[in-house]
């Protein structure tokens, strides 16, 4: 109702631009009754009056077509077809004309006012919300049609508001260039009374002490005190305060007894105090202006309680963190990618039905966010870390076989998981991206959604006992037996073996993944896992087995052995080139292997570390027959990679071989020096160059063979 009546307004706000003399009657549209009425508007900025109005009040026809041919009167617009009036700029007009203008619209120097008013007024949105969340002492709201008053006139001292704060509006719009007259303002706004609907005063002193008392009070300061003898509410933030901080006692008491505790409190029958310092409420600072204390009914505390802001305060204190994110917390609005393994998620779960000792097995899932499809899972019966690598493990070796890309993102909740936040589950190592979900907010993650749907899809269908004992649904709700004993709190349920229950849960997951995917519009005819295996993200990279495994691998110690090959589980596994010993520590041979054996355990290569350093990657060394006339095409391949490998090692060693050296003692030139001879001597042929020294090279020679 309150909305229809502000866009009725709306409408009238833009109508014609054309204004009606203030005081003067309404032209009569019969054309026999009343006087007619001076025309007048603004055109281009310019004062202009009709050229009808013109002709018939101030001048003749024959006058004005005279004024006109003599350029005496300038003619601002044309008239022509569909009711369009020639416009005439008033201050154009000769003196005596102009003095006949003004003596037929006396309040002239207002329209420069009524012109911004009428292209500035707009309904508050504001006011609309906080009239229409306004309650009395007793709870009840404003009727609707004071919240449109209410509104109307807000929205009216808002537009003086915006044009006191203007100085350029206000230069231009006011007679005195800048300067506020309230009179001329006041005329103003009341032209606008009938056109606009508020009911603001029509005197000047009162008007401007109106716009002080919202200036001071905001909205509430227009609520008519007379009007249920309420002009503010009793109920002030600081009562309201208190109530929510009485009903914060961890008895969480009912709203009858918030009422009776803050009476009791009020009359200085009981102390309130603050638990963090120990301060004490003064009841003095809840009372009135005239000091007394502010009684309040039990209707209006249930209703100041139960208001939709206090009511999530209330939660936020007495609801667990589930229970409040998902009743009153906001949530995100999302939707799903367009392909495959751009995003996955995990979550674990416990399976719905018993085993024999009482407990419940263990499952973690995989999905694929876009397909919902399960592409890993993993069985226990205790929830510990194995568990979420387990499910790596299996996810992996489905990805492995399938030839598939590694998924782009992963979604994590922090139990299990946090302590690989640094390694596996740090974003670039394994995943590009990976989302820690926050804690006891199950909506958030994905896996949550798709647990549901394929426990109360696939598994309702084809196990007995899925369900909950108190599930709204009555269709969900499980049957038990109580047994009346000493510990009054046993039930009779039905139990299963933990290998019954991963085997049928094995098999609900085949049937869940060929299930039709549930958007078919988008997918139509196509199964939860045909629409992962067709739409797989074209970006996304392959798998790094060699970092992937050192996380999720099996690793077992062993040698690299005659500088070719290392054995894990009784398989020989060969370097890749010899050149790989040369990232080996010096003296060092022992190195850990990482491996994955496939479901049947066969293991196709491993991944060589040393001291957290990647050294190679292994294959599985082929052994062929040495009986030649046995050998087959396998073992003469097998043994051309041998022989390649061989041949490898002998030219590494002969094209890094060591350079030969001998070593001589070195000779000392202080015992070599010759005195200086100052005589003449004779000057002898040179001795061979074999002589020059007292060494026997040859018998040096023959010492070194």
């Amino acid at each position: 109702m309150l909305g229809d009546s502000h866009r009725a307004i709306s409408r009238k706000g833009t109508q014609s631009r054309r204004q009606l003399a203030t005081g003067s009657p309404e032209r009569d549209r019969g054309g026999n009754k009343g006087k007619s009425v001076t025309i007048m508007e603004y055109h281009n900025g310019q004062l202009c009056i009709s050229a009808r109005e013109f002709i018939g009040q101030v001048v003749t026809e024959a006058n004005y077509k005279q004024l006109k041919a003599r350029g005496k009167v300038e003619v601002a617009q044309r008239g022509g077809g569909h009711g369009k009036c020639a416009l005439l700029v008033v201050d154009t007009l000769p003196r005596r004309h102009k003095e006949k203008v003004s003596e037929l619209y006396p309040n002239r120097e207002t329209m420069k006012l009524q012109e911004w008013f009428r292209s500035n007024y707009e309904i508050d949105s504001t006011a609309r919300y906080e009239f229409s969340k306004f309650r009395f002492d007793d709870g009840s709201p404003l009727p609707a049609e004071k919240q449109v008053e209410y509104v109307i006139n807000a929205s009216v001292i808002r537009a003086v508001q915006r044009l006191m704060s203007n100085a350029n509006a206000l230069r231009k719009a006011t007679p005195g260039g800048g300067k506020v007259y309230w009179d001329e303002l006041t005329a103003a706004v009341a032209f606008f009374r009938k056109e606009f609907g508020h009911t603001l005063p029509e005197s000047a002193l009162r008007f401007r002490k109106k716009v002080a008392e919202f200036n001071r009070g905001g909205y509430y300061s227009l609520i008519s005190g007379k009007f249920q003898n309420q002009n503010s509410r009793k109920v002030n933030n600081k009562i309201e305060r208190l109530l929510l901080s009485i009903d914060s006692l961890p008895q969480r008491p009912f709203n009858t007894t918030v009422h009776e505790l803050y009476m009791q409190f009020i009359c200085g029958e009981l102390d309130v105090y603050d638990p963090r310092t120990g301060e004490l409420f003064d009841p003095d600072e809840f009372a009135d202006d005239q000091g007394e204390p502010v009684a309040l009914s039990e209707t209006t505390v249930s209703n100041y309680l139960n208001k939709p802001k206090n009511r999530a305060l209330r939660a936020k204190i007495h609801e667990n963190q589930w229970d409040y994110n998902q009743t009153y917390r906001p949530h995100h609005n999302r939707k799903h990618g367009e392909y495959a393994f751009s995003k996955i998620t995990l979550d674990d779960r416990d399976l719905p039905r018993k085993m024999p000792d009482g407990n419940r097995a263990k499952a973690y899932y995989a999905y694929d966010v876009v397909s919902q499809a399960i592409v890993g899972y993993a069985h226990s019966r205790l929830k510990r870390t194995d568990l979420f690598l387990d499910c790596l493990r299996n996810m992996f070796r489905t990805i492995d076989r399938r030839r598939w890309n590694c998924p782009a993102e992963a979604e994590v909740e922090h139990h299990l998981v946090d302590e690989f936040s640094d390694s596996l589950m740090r974003a670039g190592a394994v995943f590009s991206h990976v989302r820690f979900c926050n804690p006891g907010n199950s909506q958030e993650k994905r896996a949550e959604h798709f647990n549901r749907a394929k426990k109360y899809g696939v598994e309702k269908r084809s196990q007995v006992g899925i369900g909950r004992p108190f599930a709204r649904l009555e269709a969900n709700r499980t049957r038990q037996t109580k047994i009346y004993d000493e510990y009054n709190d046993t039930y009779k349920e039905a139990t299963y073996s933990y290998e019954q229950l991963v085997a049928e849960d094995i098999a609900t997951i085949e049937e869940y993944n060929r299930q039709l995917h549930p958007n078919q519009k988008k997918y139509p005819g196509l199964s939860r896992w045909e629409v992962l295996c067709e739409r797989q993200n074209p970006e996304l990279k392959p798998v790094d087995k060699a970092l992937l495994y050192r996380y999720i691998g099996e690793r077992t110690k062993t040698s690299i052995r005659r500088n070719m090959y290392c054995t894990v589980n009784g398989m020989k596994f060969g370097l890749p080139n010899p050149k790989v010993i040369e990232r080996l520590a010096p003296g060092n041979y022992e190195v850990t292997a990482c491996y994955m054996p496939d479901e049947a355990g066969h293991v196709s290569e491993v991944y060589l570390y040393q001291d957290d350093n990647y050294i190679a990657t292994c294959a599985p060394i082929v052994p062929y027959n040495e009986a030649t006339a046995e050998q087959t095409d396998a073992d003469k391949a097998a043994y051309t990679d041998q022989s390649k490998y061989v041949s490898q090692f002998d030219a590494m060693i002969k094209k890094d071989g060591v350079q030969r050296v001998r070593i001589m003692p070195k000779m000392n030139p202080a015992a070599e020096r010759v005195p200086e001879v100052v005589e003449t001597v004779t000057v002898q042929e040179p001795l061979p160059a074999a002589c020059r020294f007292n060494i026997d090279y040859a018998r040096a020679g023959l010492e070194d063979v």
